[in-house]
């Protein structure tokens, strides 16, 4: 079964990317992604969150508001979906996940769009 892993991070944890700590950040991400090996079917690093945007639509009127967007503690920083035996296999990958020091780590499992009837042209 694929689940998707999202990861949330708080503000040192993006700043960390780029500044001087970035070889240690990205080094514990490639030892886990390592780890997961072939369990990864895909997966990307978000930018952060000011560089996105929200599109609401309200009636025929559309507002956009520039990140960040939310106040909260930790933002989605990036995601991955593995495959994995059950949701106590995924739930334990998420443990080992860089972002569940000092994050959170949410699991999900994917409901393939070619599954959907109403999806299938």
């Amino acid at each position: 079964m694929q689940y998707a892993i999202l990861f949330y991070e708080d503000s040192k944890a993006l700043a960390d990317r780029t500044g001087e700590d970035a070889a240690a950040y990205w080094s514990t991400w490639a030892a886990y992604f390592g780890a997961l090996g072939e369990k990864t079917l895909s997966g990307e690093c978000l930018k952060g969150p000011e560089t996105g945007a929200v599109v609401r639509l309200t009636g025929s009127s559309r507002q956009v508001q520039d990140g960040p967007y939310a106040d909260t503690k930790e933002q989605l920083g990036g995601f991955a979906v593995i495959e994995a035996e059950s949701l106590e296999d995924a739930l334990a990958w998420a443990e080992r996940c860089p972002a569940a020091q000092g994050g959170a780590v949410e699991v999900r499992p994917v409901q393939p769009m070619r599954e959907i009837p109403e999806m299938q042209s």
